[in-house]
């Protein structure tokens, strides 16, 4: 047992992308991989290389650290001459042909290089802002679009990239600071130059986070390979453990979904061992969507530990609690062990990580870091008589900093500086924890399914959208298996088509469909996901039914976060976003 008599605080930070590359045409359709590596898995690393008595988990997404692979791949090649850029927007930003002014690719473009958070990232750089005024002006005068100058654009595109870019980028890559110094008339020369500095931040992502595993101060963890929920893999029927009167889909089941999750967790662990050249001890399994069966599944796969949210450890003591079976001071901050299955499972505490992802954005640093820190103190405190306290607070590693100032420089900053010194909380790790374990985990019968969303799984099924996604995929695997079967497909043909269907049975296209969400990010994942389904069918040789070129969702919601975060207890009147 552990014995400095500190509480010990696990920060765990989760980065992860759905595939956006589109394999019929070499190109990736959003650009979201390479901006959050610019931006944020940058500023991350950087913060722990700061403080170097600081400690985290850092979990990733298998299909994200490809992503990555591929970007660097093609840059590396275009750089020699031996092929194209497979993102759009990179390959607007050295183009040497930009689209005539006042064209639809014109004005596409000039949208695209606005999407971003206008008072964070577009105000803060008055350029940025009158290039995006002037935008503004010229899309609601269709009538002087011919008259715009090329320059609108190389200009909207540098800034751009440079909005984009990492704040510990931005204070100290000379080139980076010239360009903004610049201010305007970008040269191609300009613009190279940046596409360089893009390359240099996107090829340090994975050598940096595996030397600071390597030096002890991260624990580099892994999700399963293309994010999905492995519960309603296994069981579709396991979304009525939160939610008895839930609607399923048409399908009573995945088909072969016990095979699938073991694959999604052996092409995980594979493609960790070669990115970070070390076994990982955790899971982090999509969305800590979690059930019985999947801990069993996990356990087999060798992972040690996994977590969730705390509805979840709440439902599950509920359960245990009415049939005798939890001691009364179990409670959200202690580990647990559910029935056979040989793996410890940790707990998100909602209040505490929710707090940074949707409070403190508006906070002086100081004032945020020391309201967060008191709370921790207070948990602490009230151990007292109880079994001692693991504080654990999760959530995506991406997704919160463009709402905070500096991209949350200064909040992560103080964060680090403060409890790597604290007198009685102690940073540390989940495999730190398994190896001088504060306590023995708590033991319950069963765990009760959920996520950590709400403790259900109703932001991946139920709703009629989503079902009716859940039931393309189920056909679309139906034809997989026969196919698998029939003889007619060569082993790289399989192989293909394994992975394809993996980018299918992602859990953020179904995340996206609903009436809650913002009709143009609806548009984008439900388009998307159809896509890769497409390519399935392609793979396996088989004609896509008709039902697939119909449009699954709209949205028109405006969700808090644009919906691309979401709190772990349900919030009143906003279907909880």
């Amino acid at each position: 047992m552990a014995s400095d008599g500190k509480t010990p605080v696990v920060l765990c930070w989760h980065m992860h992308q759905p595939s956006y590359y589109a394999r019929q045409t070499g190109q990736f359709v959003f650009p979201w991989v390479y901006l959050h590596a610019i931006k944020d898995y940058s500023d991350m690393a950087a913060h722990l290389e700061t403080h170097p008595d600081a400690r985290a988990v850092v979990n990733f997404a298998p299909v994200l650290l490809e992503q990555l692979e591929t970007y660097l791949v093609q840059i590396e090649r275009w750089r020699h001459g031996a092929g194209t850029l497979g993102d759009p927007m990179l390959a607007a930003l050295v183009s040497t042909e930009l689209p005539v002014p006042g064209s639809p690719a014109f004005l596409e473009l000039m949208d695209k290089s606005l999407r971003a958070n206008k008072d964070r990232i577009i105000n803060r750089f008055p350029a940025y802002a009158r290039l995006a005024d002037l935008a503004a002006f010229y899309r609601s005068r269709p009538d002087i679009q011919r008259y715009l100058s090329p320059s609108l654009l190389t200009d909207l595109l540098v800034w751009y990239h440079l909005g984009w870019m990492g704040e510990t980028v931005r204070r100290t890559n000379a080139r980076v600071q010239s360009l903004q110094e610049k201010g305007a008339g970008f040269t191609l020369e300009d613009r190279k130059a940046l596409l360089d500095v893009v390359y240099e931040v996107m090829a340090g992502i994975i050598p940096r986070y595996r030397a600071l595993a390597q030096k002890g101060q991260v624990e580099l963890a892994v999700s399963p390979y293309s994010h999905p929920i492995l519960p309603l893999l296994l069981d579709l029927g396991a979304a009525r453990e939160a939610m008895p009167d839930i609607r399923l889909p048409r399908h009573p089941a995945y088909p072969g979904g016990e095979a699938r999750a073991d694959w999604q967790l052996a092409e995980a662990r594979a493609l960790f061992q070669r990115c970070f050249g070390m076994e990982p001890t955790g899971c982090w399994a999509s969305e800590g969507a979690l059930s019985q069966a999947t801990l069993e599944v996990l356990s087999r796969q060798g992972f040690r530990w996994t977590a969730s949210g705390d509805s979840v450890i709440n439902n599950s003591l509920a359960r245990a609690r009415e049939q005798g079976q939890a001691p009364d001071t179990a409670g959200i901050h202690q580990s647990y062990r559910f029935g056979d299955a040989d793996i410890t499972v940790f707990f998100r505490d909602d209040g505490l990580s929710d707090l940074i992802g949707f409070t403190y954005a508006d906070w002086h640093a100081k004032d945020a870091v020391g309201d967060l820190v008191h709370h921790m103190e207070n948990i602490a405190r009230s151990a007292v008589g109880r079994p001692p306290p693991v504080i654990s607070v999760i959530l995506d590693g991406e997704n919160a900093w463009e709402y905070y100032p500096d991209n949350g420089i200064h909040f992560l900053d103080e964060l680090y500086r403060v409890l790597s010194k604290h007198p009685y909380l102690r940073l540390t790790t989940y495999q730190e924890l398994l190896e001088r374990p504060v306590a023995p985990p708590v033991t319950l019968p069963r765990l009760v399914a959920g996520s950590w969303i709400y403790g259900t799984f109703s932001t991946w099924i139920g709703d009629p959208d989503k079902n009716r996604a859940w039931d393309l995929l189920c056909e679309a695997k139906g034809h997989y298996d026969r196919a698998m079967d029939n003889g007619t497909l060569g082993t790289d043909r399989k192989e293909a088509a394994r992975r394809q269907l993996a980018l299918c049975e992602g859990s953020d296209w179904f995340w996206w469909f609903g009436d809650y969400n913002p009709a143009q990010i609806v548009s984008d994942f439900e388009q998307l996901y159809r896509r890769h389904l497409v390519s399935l069918y392609d793979l396996i040789g088989y004609e896509p039914p008709a039902s697939i070129f119909q449009q699954l969702s709209q949205g028109g919601g405006e969700p808090a976060r644009g919906g691309a975060m979401r709190q772990g207890h349900e919030q009143d009147g906003d279907g909880g976003s």
